[in-house]
């Protein structure tokens, strides 16, 4: 079992990897303050072990709305018992349930890709890289732009990779490396050219590009419902470190769907 000294220094990199345009940090609770782009840059989640829960309801149902948002919670093992229940009796239901899943990089081959395929990854999003991400993932205009917010205030180290094949960009992909491991993020990779094994390349890219940057160990966010996913995590040895999952307030602003 991962313990929640453990689960709190991932939440501390993850928070850093993905970063909200505000934040507000209260009593042990993280209120992270975006542009409506993912729940997890628009959401209130305990950033130490078990923080009291006493007066945190009230403080996100003031604050959320005065930033044209609606107040989200996003609950990991850090979270206190009950927060949970009050939340879900509050009305806030319960949506996206993730994992998180690890792997330790030490001894794990480094992978090249197969003819015909290339990989690239670049210190900085070019606007190629930023557009391609965008169709793929089939973004509006509005999530774009938040979409790209985030990206252009990520501080630490961060590796941009865009898959080719045939001379194609046909996938994507983002990790941030801090403190000896590397979160991934932002993995697609075109639906015409899925099953062919171009996410495994995609993705043992980026973890190459990780132990080139110190990291010992590798991590990501994948929801529970994603089936395809978690076999292509499972096949690359990732295991599962922990879950949470959101309490949403009945008849919010719809959100970009993602862990």
């Amino acid at each position: 079992m991962t313990s929640l000294a453990d689960i709190q220094a991932l939440e501390e990199r993850a928070f850093n990897a993905w970063p909200s345009r505000r934040t507000v940090l209260a009593d042990g609770w993280l209120h992270r303050l975006g542009d409506g782009y993912t729940n997890r840059a628009n959401s209130v989640n305990a950033c130490v072990p078990h923080p009291s829960f006493e007066g945190v309801l009230d403080m996100a149902e003031t604050l959320y709305p005065a930033c044209g948002l609606s107040s989200v919670f996003r609950l990991t093992p850090l979270a206190p018992p009950g927060a949970d229940a009050t939340l879900g009796a509050a009305g806030y239901a319960f949506v996206s349930p993730t994992l998180v899943l690890t792997m330790p990089l030490a001894g794990q081959a480094t992978s090249e890709p197969p003819s015909a395929c290339s990989v690239r990854v670049d210190a900085h999003p070019s606007d190629d890289w930023m557009e391609g991400f965008a169709r793929l993932a089939g973004l509006c205009a509005a999530s774009a732009s938040a979409h790209s917010a985030i990206v252009h205030a990520i501080a630490m180290p961060a590796g941009f990779a865009t898959v080719r094949l045939d001379g194609r960009a046909v996938g994507y992909g983002l990790a941030v490396a801090e403190r000896g491991a590397v979160g991934l993020f932002d993995l697609v990779v075109s639906a015409s050219e899925r099953r062919r094994g171009l996410g495994r390349v995609l993705i043992a890219a980026l973890l190459d590009w990780g132990r080139a940057h110190g990291a010992r160990r590798a991590y990501l966010q994948v929801a529970v419902a994603n089936d395809g996913a978690l076999r292509l995590y499972d096949g690359l040895g990732f295991t599962e470190a922990y879950r949470y999952h959101y309490r949403v307030k009945p008849r919010s602003p719809g959100l970009a769907e993602g862990p």
